[in-house]
């Protein structure tokens, strides 16, 4: 109030005698992830309304950002986040205006990295965090405070909730978990960013308090168990699956299109070894042809035996030499007609060579039998 009144009593004394008008007091930069506000309080100035113009250094000149207005701020957000600009703030009234007052301001250096956003969930006895760096506005785009530094952690503290004893961590990722607390057991948490690099700390969010439930989870072996038992059940239900299947498949076949069975005793013949055996070697080989061979029989014709006595005595004659009794045509004619005689191809053609007239030949009455080699 002193240093008010002293200020106030200065200005009119240097307005009076001097008639300058006074520069802007306490010309400062507030910035708070990279929202950056000059700011100034207005002179002691007995006469009227005073009007402010600030500016910011462009290469050699300086560029006007707010001008001739009665805030006592302007807004210096739009400037590069790297690097040190220069700036300046003067009061005007009418056509006089006062001096300029220089500052001179570095965003990402001297801005102030405001307190994250934090997201916490309960487990148990455990509490699970998930961290949000600060939003920067000016920014066309959704960009935080982390695209701007090239290191960027969180400090986390926590404590019992109702005691002054607190344990600070530092977490380099967007999530960190607290694990083994006391359960049933209220616990607050606030969390800060933090630039390694640069050593330098941003402001603490607001506390956040969970309370912790009992650990109630199920052991590693119990759920190795619970797994290797479902395992073998889902196989036995998929090999039951299988055998119904497979049994309904075999009942339908059957029903639909029965097969052609053996016979019992060739069903029998086949049981034995030696049997089966003996028919698998025994069957010819596809690829071999077909041989046949005639069987003729051959039967004495009645008149052929009349026209060659010669020939029809011989029989007489052997059975002569086998008993004295007399033989009657009748019974020559009888065994002539139905003794058949059998001759194979071979004899036939052994009586071609000798000579034998077809007409001297014997009728022969020729069958055929089909063997396999």
């Amino acid at each position: 109030m002193a240093r008010t009144l002293t200020s106030w009593l200065g200005g009119c004394l240097l307005v009076s005698a001097l008639g300058m008008v006074p520069p802007p007091e306490n010309v400062r930069m507030n910035s708070v992830n990279l929202r950056n506000i000059l700011q100034w309080e207005s002179p002691a100035f007995p006469k009227g309304n005073l009007t402010y113009t600030a500016q910011f250094q462009s290469y050699n000149s300086f560029q006007d950002t707010c001008k001739s207005t009665a805030l006592t701020e302007c807004d210096f957000s739009h400037l590069s986040k790297y690097g040190y600009h220069t700036l300046r703030v003067r009061t005007e009234f009418a056509d006089e205006h006062s001096d300029w007052v220089n500052i001179t301001f570095c965003p990402v250096d001297d801005t102030v990295i405001g307190p994250p956003r934090m997201q916490v969930e309960v487990l148990a006895d455990s509490l699970h965090m998930r961290f949000l760096a600060p939003e920067v506005v000016s920014e066309p785009e959704t960009w935080t405070m982390k695209n701007f530094y090239t290191s960027w952690a969180y400090n986390v503290q926590y404590w019992k909730n109702g005691t002054n004893e607190k344990f600070q961590i530092t977490a380099p990722y967007d999530f960190e978990v607290l694990r083994n607390l006391e359960p049933w057991t209220t616990y607050c948490v606030q969390v800060q960013g933090f630039l390694p690099d640069r050593n330098k700390t941003g402001e603490w969010s607001q506390p956040v308090c969970e309370q912790t439930t009992k650990d109630e989870t199920t052991p590693s072996w119990i759920i190795a168990i619970i797994l290797i038992a479902s395992v073998f059940m889902v196989f036995l239900v998929l090999l039951g699956c299988f055998a119904l299947m497979w049994y309904i498949y075999k009942k339908t076949k059957y029903i639909f299109a029965p097969g052609h069975s053996l016979p019992q005793h060739l069903k029998e013949f086949l049981g034995y070894p030696h049997n089966s055996t003996l028919l698998f070697f025994s069957l010819p080989p596809s690829d071999e042809d077909e041989v046949f061979d005639k069987l003729s029989v051959i039967t004495e014709d009645l008149e052929s035996s009349k026209q060659s006595p010669g020939d029809s005595c011989s029989p007489r004659t052997s059975a002569q030499q086998g008993s004295l009794e007399p033989v009657s045509e009748e019974e020559t004619v009888h065994q002539a007609q139905w003794t058949p005689v059998l001759r194979s191809a071979s004899e036939e053609d052994e009586s071609a060579k000798q000579g034998l007239r077809p007409s001297e030949q014997t009728p022969t009455l020729e069958l055929s039998d089909v063997g396999h080699i």
